[in-house]
């Protein structure tokens, strides 16, 4: 069992060298960066990986791109801005150590988000399972434009893997809230309209309300504190919104019919 670890990057000068590090185990590491403007590409060299710059084409299309020029077949997907924690190194040791015949054909893992100065245990934030270590013979990343996800093949087995993966996505609560605006909002908003699904004036002013009632009562987000509590009013933002977006994209829809 030999790993390439993927990454893939854009301007994650202050990240890349601890996701790296992180890796330092894999067999190969792979970043595949688009055109970033900062020391990203160099810092990665340094820590040993191989660099390989493409224009961006949106998640799913770099990650994948990124299985397709790995060197092995199994691949680790690491974001920039994630760790393979030291308990997560170990079990996929383990696995290497183990007979071919018995690996599952991917695994899931916990990623634990630290928001906040905490680790985050509530609101939807954890266990959030991700498929990150797979046979890329039995599996590809699915064609979505926002959390896009590896999908396997039929039959295939998914197991789940001890350990966390290591997440710090947001500086702060200023960040959290550009990122809900330009990135998860409108793209949330897309693929929604992707999938067939349609939305309402009465849905926009229900779904923040709902998605704050679910983060912080539902799934527990109370057990964070001050955080759990910031998480779910961010909630609330990101589902009024991604409805409203969507409303305006299907009238946009509308007029050109």
């Amino acid at each position: 069992m030999q790993i390439t670890a993927t990454i893939i990057t854009l301007n994650e000068a202050l990240n890349i060298r601890a996701a790296c590090e992180s890796v330092a185990w894999a067999d190969e590491i792979l970043v595949v960066d688009s055109e970033s403007t900062d020391s990203t590409r160099e810092i990665a060299a340094e820590c040993g990986a191989r660099v390989i710059t493409r224009p961006w084409e949106g998640f799913s299309a770099q990650k994948q791109f990124a299985v397709d020029s790995a060197k092995h077949d199994w691949i680790f997907s690491l974001d920039a801005d994630e760790r393979a924690s030291t308990e997560l190194q170990t079990s996929i040791a383990s696995l290497q150590n183990t007979s071919e015949s018995t690996l599952a054909g991917g695994y899931r893992i916990a990623r634990r988000a630290f928001y906040m100065g905490r680790w985050i245990r509530g609101g939807g934030w954890y266990p959030d399972y991700q498929l990150r270590l797979f046979d890329r013979r039995r599996g590809h990343w699915g064609n979505r434009v926002i959390h896009e996800s590896v999908t396997m093949d039929p039959g295939a087995r998914v197991e789940k893997l001890p350990g966390d993966l290591l997440h710090y996505s947001m500086r702060d609560s200023e960040h959290h809230r550009q990122m809900i605006e330009e990135r998860y909002a409108p793209l949330g908003a897309l693929q929604m309209l992707n999938d067939g699904k349609r939305t309402s004036p009465w849905r926009i002013a229900v779904a923040g309300p709902a998605a704050f009632l679910r983060s912080f009562l539902l799934k527990g987000g109370f057990r964070d504190g001050r955080a759990g509590l910031t998480i779910a009013n961010f909630a609330w933002l990101h589902a009024s919104l991604k409805h409203s977006i969507l409303y305006d994209l299907q009238k946009e829809g509308a007029t050109r019919k």
